[in-house]
């Protein structure tokens, strides 16, 4: 297998800190020290008191999640009552997975989500015309952090996008709270409408579209379960379309590494009108990859203590000293950096 220098990954724009305050809302509420999940996020630890700080990177901000949620050992980051015990999102998309059609995959999947915590209420709602899931929160007296909803209804749809191979389009979003301060933020999150102020949070499509076949393919599950993190929990990346279906095609072939013969051929072009649109839309396929395996590594180093020589072989690297140079090269940190405390 040919092995290129890294390139940087694809430029993508900075999230603004309110994200970042959104993630760390439950651990200030409860006055706990955040300065050392920041410090293993490379993020400055005065960041969050500069009002004109211009953000973070993607990188930076799946760090700062897997910083939080594997010391807490809990993947809704102490924003629900009791953990969300690292795995649940996982079982949940394997629930969804096992289901014939996009109707019995979301009821399967709220049933799962409500055996797991207790201040949510999902279920799937339908009318003749209309068809969401719709989470319900439990405790009158308390309101939930407006990140905690947002990020569920963006995790819940995008895994729902992702059961049907793509084929679901949602009309609106709803949520149960007043809009935020800071709701401009999320418009990039979220590509069609938002209402606030609604009864119920969730996604809504049309009805019909709930007779839509599930993906059952395993190799294509554990490869978005690598990624998901990544795909779902940050604010989308801003890739051309063409980019976005070479990254997928990739993703798909984890831990294979096609080149961009074999990447063509699957998106149904030749090698040079691949990169041809690629090159307009200011990416190419090694800097996809390479953004790709960032991501990907920040997962395997955060969240295991998988010797280095074996992720490098995972991402297609010769020798563990390449993927080391590689590694610093797109995040400006060593790989210590991003290991799991003990």
């Amino acid at each position: 297998m040919p092995h290129h220098s890294p390139m940087p990954p694809v430029a993508e724009p900075l999230l603004g800190l309110g994200f970042v305050r959104g993630m760390l809302a439950a651990l200030q509420a409860k006055g706990a020290d955040i300065a050392p999940y920041l410090q293993r996020a490379g993020i400055a630890a005065d960041a969050l008191a500069q009002g004109h700080h211009p953000g973070v990177t993607t990188g930076q901000f799946i760090a700062l999640f897997y910083a939080i949620a594997l010391d807490l050992q809990d993947e809704g980051l102490g924003m629900f009552s009791r953990p969300f015990k690292p795995g649940s999102f996982a079982l949940v998309a394997r629930v969804g997975m096992s289901a014939p059609d996009l109707r019995h995959a979301l009821k399967r999947m709220a049933s799962a989500a409500n055996l797991l915590q207790d201040d949510l209420e999902f279920a799937l709602a339908e009318n003749r015309q209309e068809a969401g899931l719709r989470m319900r929160w439990l405790h009158g007296g308390r309101l939930p952090q407006s990140f905690l909803l947002h990020t569920l209804v963006r995790v819940y749809w995008r895994l729902a996008v992702w059961l049907t191979g793509g084929a679901l389009r949602v009309s609106h979003f709803s949520f149960g709270m007043a809009a935020p301060d800071d709701v401009a933020e999320y418009a990039v999150a979220f590509p069609v409408e938002r209402r606030y102020g609604q009864a119920v949070t969730g996604f809504w499509f049309g009805a019909g579209q709930l007779q839509t076949p599930v993906i059952h393919d395993e190799m294509a599950m554990r490869a978005f379960l690598s990624d998901s993190f990544g795909q779902i929990i940050a604010p989308p990346r801003v890739l051309g379309q063409v980019s976005q279906d070479a990254r997928n095609v990739l993703l798909r072939a984890y831990p294979e590494w096609p080149d961009v013969h074999a990447v063509a051929k699957q998106l149904h072009m030749s090698r040079a009108t691949l990169q041809r649109q690629l090159a307009a839309e200011n990416s190419s396929l090694q800097r996809i990859k390479d953004g790709l395996r960032r991501d990907l590594a920040i997962s395997r180093l955060s969240t295991a203590d998988t010797a280095l020589a074996a992720i490098a072989a995972d991402l297609g690297f010769s020798d563990s000293g390449s993927f080391q140079r590689a590694f610093k090269q797109w995040t400006g940190k060593a790989c210590g950096e991003y290991r799991r405390p003990r």
